[in-house]
């Protein structure tokens, strides 16, 4: 078991780690100055194969390896590195003469070429996996001088604090890489939000909430701090939707379109969201979408897509958008039976059974975060 002292001073920067950035600088750092070591390092190999760039993350305390002997090892020697890192039994101690067989040449070479320039004559490691598959080393190095016992019982005590530590790393990582990619789906799909209260006025975004009423030309917040639009018939349509929901926390979501080159539009929806006493519980969302593409864009993708003709993508985004073919036909210069007669095409190369279908095809294929 760990002492007190230890606990004190090292299970709290192994959690408090997890945070920290660069992950367990302090934790590290302590450790090395435990055990009066010249350096310490946190190696995480999650992957037995690939770059080694891409299947080892180092943290360490202490004077690293000369430049000259880290390149070298990063372009070369990492090919014929001899330590047994996946072989190690997990939750055991190793010194140096159990990871290296000194008798082999290929270790000498290892050990003349990377440890001796680097100071680590003298080495402990452990190795602590979590359940995820993730394996961790803790390496302990001096220049002279041998460690003793108590060394290696403390890094045993060490390593079910390290487990739990590391299978916490791995979920948040997890979490933040789930997070970052749906930001970014987010993101190419160009929606944001803008929360409101009780009076219409903004009292949150997203960031690209935030972009659009800082640059869109259509939607501002106004002088009072109420969700507004530049435009005086949208100004009045919006101010009649929000007054809508606000008067009736039943009706239905209200959308309205606000420019359609570049394509601009918002879906207004009462909040059943009830917040802490903290901040004011918004009483309307206000979801928008921006088509940062052009509609020439949109087509050429359309056709690439669908394989469509330029008249026919030109058409099926009109569709996709919302409009009638009475309305598409004026938009596009068209008389209404063209626009049908290309609407049929439309419908037989996309598979699509009518309007609604094709604006769902079009909605959840890849145009949707291109």
């Amino acid at each position: 078991m760990l002492s007190g002292d230890d606990a004190a001073a090292l299970v709290e920067p192994l959690i408090a780690g997890l945070v920290e950035s660069p992950p367990w600088s302090v934790f590290l750092q302590r450790l090395k100055e435990r055990v009066r070591g010249d350096y310490a390092s946190l190696v995480f190999r999650p992957l037995p194969f690939g770059t080694p760039e891409a299947r080892v993350i180092h943290l360490y305390a202490g004077e690293p390896s000369p430049p000259m002997v880290s390149r070298h090892y990063r372009e070369e020697l990492y090919r014929r590195d001899p330590m047994p890192y996946h072989d190690m039994a997990e939750g055991s101690v190793y010194a140096l003469d159990e990871l290296l067989q000194f008798e082999d040449p290929a270790h000498r070479e290892f050990l003349a070429q990377l440890l001796e320039p680097s100071g680590m004559n003298h080495m402990r490691m452990i190795r602590v996996a979590e359940p995820g598959g993730v394996s961790g080393w803790i390496t302990i190095t001096r220049r002279t001088g041998d460690f003793g016992r108590d060394v290696d019982a403390l890094l045993v005590d060490l390593a079910p604090y390290l487990r739990a530590a590391m299978r916490g790393h791995v979920a948040l990582e997890r979490e933040r890489m789930g997070a970052a990619v749906a930001t970014e789906a987010i993101r190419r799909m160009s929606f944001g939000w803008v929360t409101l209260d009780a009076e219409g006025r903004v009292l949150d975004t997203d960031y690209i909430g935030a972009e659009l009423l800082a640059a869109s030309a259509t939607l501002a917040r106004g002088k009072d701090g109420q969700l507004t639009a530049r435009n005086p018939a949208l100004r009045k349509e919006i101010v009649a939707a929000v007054a809508d929901l606000l008067g009736n926390p039943q009706a239905r979501p209200r959308a309205i379109v606000l420019s359609r080159e570049p394509w601009l539009d918002l879906l207004l929806v009462a909040s059943a969201e009830r917040m802490g006493t903290m901040r004011v519980a918004p009483a309307i969302i206000a979801y928008v979408h921006a088509d940062n593409w052009s509609s020439a864009d949109r087509c050429d993708q359309l056709g690439q897509l669908f394989d469509l003709a330029p008249s026919e993508a030109r058409l099926a985004l009109a569709l996709s958008r919302g409009m009638s073919i009475a309305e598409a036909a004026g938009e596009l210069g068209l008389t209404v039976e063209s626009a049908r007669t290309y609407s049929k095409r439309i419908y037989a190369k996309t598979g699509a059974r009518g309007q609604a279908d094709l604006v769902r095809f079009i909605h959840r294929s890849v145009l949707a975060i291109a």
